[in-house]
């Protein structure tokens, strides 16, 4: 195996545009395999809470269950528990979520995943 410096190396000394272009691509093909292997697997029915790097504010925190994917697996209903819909529902500073006196779960659509901190163990861990 060639050391970093070697690559490096050859890496400088390309000179055809195309060839630079693929180890450029096949590098950043590397960087997604590596960041998807650190990453827990979030799929529908795991509990999770909302983390708090996502806006608007009012769903900071909130518990629930995730729900179905989009079609590329970046973003996930969010079904919030009793508990969170009731906060929801009484946070004055929400604004764009009509939660109705009726409702016991409410149903967020397209939360980032990287938003979502999965709160139970994987079924098969």
């Amino acid at each position: 195996m060639p050391t970093l410096a070697e690559i490096r190396a050859h890496v400088a000394a390309l000179d055809d545009v195309n060839a630079l272009t693929a180890v450029q691509e096949t590098a950043a093909a590397r960087l997604v395999e590596l960041d998807a292997a650190q990453r827990p697997v979030i799929l529908p029915g795991r509990t999770a809470r909302i983390d708090t790097t996502i806006r608007p504010a009012c769903l900071r925190r909130l518990t629930g269950t995730v729900g179905q994917p989009n079609s590329t697996g970046s973003r996930f209903d969010f079904v919030l528990d009793e508990d969170s819909t009731e906060q929801l529902r009484r946070d004055p500073n929400n604004t764009r979520f009509t939660v109705r006196e009726d409702q016991t779960r409410y149903r967020i659509s397209k939360v980032p995943a990287a938003c979502i901190e999965l709160t139970n163990p994987p079924a098969d861990a």
